[in-house]
This record gives structure tokens, sequence and C-alpha cells, in this order.
């Protein structure tokens, strides 16, 4: 899979991406700190990516503007530490990588939401004290 992942999303999770699960990353902490949200959202549309991100900008970009996406991935986390980011990507997409495309989806630590529709719970996370 090919994703954008943003600069408040974090180098980790593009890390992460892009090294233990083989997909295509663009990592905007890592190669265009600083870039406005339409420079983003154009960029991951022109290069048919699934957009990551925490900023919450982009869901009126996507529904107010009416913003073409191949797909955004709106991260809702109580727990905005990395390992956290990480952990929620990972069950994301190993429940629902094939339904990502085109689609705004918000995740929390508990619930995947595609946009207009609630989807089953997800496994909580494991327990890390």
């Amino acid at each position: 899979m090919r994703f954008l992942v943003d600069e408040c999303t974090g180098p980790a999770a593009a890390k992460w991406l892009r090294n233990e699960k083989g997909h295509e990353v663009f990592s905007v902490y890592d190669e265009a700190r600083g870039a406005t949200d339409d420079d983003l959202i154009e960029k991951a549309f022109a290069e048919n990516r699934i957009l990551i991100t925490n900023d919450k900008d982009f869901g009126e970009k996507v529904f107010k503007e009416r913003r073409s996406h191949r797909g955004v991935v709106f991260l809702r986390l109580e727990n905005e530490r990395a390992a956290n980011k990480i952990e929620v990507l990972r069950r994301l997409l190993e429940g629902y990588a094939d339904q990502l495309a085109d689609r705004f989806v918000v995740v929390t630590e508990t619930q995947v939401r595609f946009a207009g529709t609630t989807s089953p719970p997800i496994a909580p996370p494991a327990d890390t004290r």
C-alpha cells in the first residue's frame, strides 16, 4: 500500500509502515516539514496515497471543501505516544486494509468508523504494564 504520513503523526509510524510492513511511505516529518494541509492532500491524491494524520482539519478539507482524496485515516487518539499510534495502525491494517482506499476513516483506540458508518470495535490493546 502507498501512504503519506502527516508530520503530526510522526516519523516512528512512518518508519514502522515502511520497514516492518513493507509499504511505500512518504513521511512529511522526514521529507516535507512545514508543508500545508492543501499541499499534502493534493500530493496524496496525485500519488495515489492514503493520508494518515492526527489533524482534524482534514475532515474539513474532505467534507466541507469536498477535496479529492485516495483515502484518509484520521487517528483520533487519547494516547498520542508513538507506540500507541503504531499499535492502532497495526490493528487497523490487520482488520481493514482492504477497505481504506477512497474512504475517510476515523480510528480510536477502540473503534474504527468509516464516514457515515460505524464498524465493530477493534480488539483492545494489549496490556503494556
